[in-house]
């Protein structure tokens, strides 16, 4: 069935001559570095899409630039898909649970074709293996030598991880955090150290310029920003975005610590977090659905594992029309169609509160976190979007 799905997507690919706009971006970085031009004065495509990420992941994607691209493009879907087998691993690793032959090469096949792993094979994106770099360092045995590094790296290459820096600060694990702030500050330093302009750049003006990286209310940004923007009728929502955001991150973090430092919902709620209160979070950024949807099945959630993975094959957000600035004229109805992702994260949040609260109410003495066998939160009870979002 792996086969079978794999070569059904590279055919889909060739058919459709898919341009992995997001990998000759990063081909175009590691350029910049090798040439000495500008990082961030550059677009490339026919998309005009420029670079969005810190100087140190510029100089990782320099080994991009020593293969013709049509090689590049396929390490990238032979990588990615390695990385999905990896993530489902830690995945089940998170959820304390063995990683079995045959689940393994069902879920990777099944998962090539959830949203936001599609997209992200689709653009030649590295969602998957930031996902991977932090759900492995947090699945680590507590006082692992250097536990809290990859988590760092994982933020030096897209800042978007350092939340989970924060939640281990939060949470008590301050060796780890502050391993994780020294790796991020080692990255930020080798960037500064072979491209001092860029990084001077980058830090004091294009980490603000989030309209740099895209139109924020377009229906490719499943953030609260995007919910809310296209809920509003209006490209820039302001305080009502700002507002708002703002409690959800200050929520999400508490509800992180109040389930505890362990188990694997502390780690989701804090993921899901991240991506509700960004900025823009592309679809393609969910791809966090594969550790939610793996911990849900491996901890006897069959029934809502199987509504949210429908939920993530059916891509709603892509049926309505969104075509130049329709995204902006949704109807009431066509809202939660057009913002599926955090109206899921908007949810899950919900119930861990429900889950924390339910834990104080009945006076669990015991440690708060949600317990074993899928009975805590949750439990028992396409296109490109260059041409929309450069």
């Amino acid at each position: 069935m792996l086969a079978l799905s794999f070569t059904a997507f590279v055919a889909l690919c060739l058919i459709q001559h898919i341009a992995m706009a997001d990998t000759l971006v990063y081909r175009a970085e590691g350029r910049a570095v090798v040439n000495g031009s500008d990082l961030y004065g550059f677009t490339v495509t026919e998309w005009e899409l420029p670079a969005t990420y810190p100087p140190f992941a510029a100089i990782l994607f320099v080994p991009t630039t020593w293969l013709p691209i049509p090689a590049l493009k396929v390490c990238f879907i032979l990588g990615n898909t390695a990385l999905l087998a990896l993530l489902v691993h830690l995945s089940c690793r998170l959820a304390a649970r063995p990683t079995r032959a045959p689940f393994l090469l069902l879920a990777v096949a099944v998962g090539i074709w959830l949203e936001p792993v599609f997209q992200t094979l689709l653009f030649g994106q590295i969602n998957l293996a930031i996902v991977c770099l932090v759900v492995w360092d947090l699945t680590r045995p507590a006082g692992a030598l250097g536990k809290g590094f990859a988590l760092g790296v994982a933020t030096g290459v897209k800042l978007t991880p350092g939340i989970f820096i924060v939640h281990l600060l939060l949470t008590g694990r301050v060796r780890e955090g502050l391993t994780a702030l020294a790796s991020f500050s080692g990255t930020v330093l080798l960037g500064a150290l072979v491209l001092p302009s860029a990084t001077v750049d980058f830090f004091t003006r294009r980490l603000y310029e989030t309209g740099r990286v895209g139109l924020a209310w377009i229906v490719d940004n499943q953030s609260l920003q995007g919910l809310i923007a296209r809920a509003l009728h209006t490209e820039h929502p302001g305080p009502a975005w700002a507002v708002p955001t703002a409690f959800v991150g200050l929520a999400g973090l508490w509800l992180a610590r109040r389930l505890g430092g362990g188990g694997p919902w502390p780690v989701l709620v804090t993921a899901v977090t991240g991506l509700l209160v960004s900025p823009i979070s592309w679809s393609h950024h969910w791809v966090w659905c594969v550790p939610l949807l793996v911990v849900l099945l491996t901890r006897g959630n069959r029934l809502l594992a199987a509504a949210l993975t429908v939920l993530f094959l059916a891509r709603p957000h892509w049926i309505l029309p969104h075509q130049g600035d329709l995204d902006l004229h949704f109807p009431w109805w066509q809202q939660p169609l057009g913002a599926p992702y955090p109206v899921l994260g908007l949810g899950l949040l919900a119930a861990a509160t429900w889950a924390a609260y339910g834990w104080r109410r009945y006076g669990d003495s015991g440690p708060r976190v949600p317990r074993q066998g899928g009975r805590g939160v949750g439990g028992g009870a396409g296109e490109p979007v260059g041409d929309r979002a450069g």
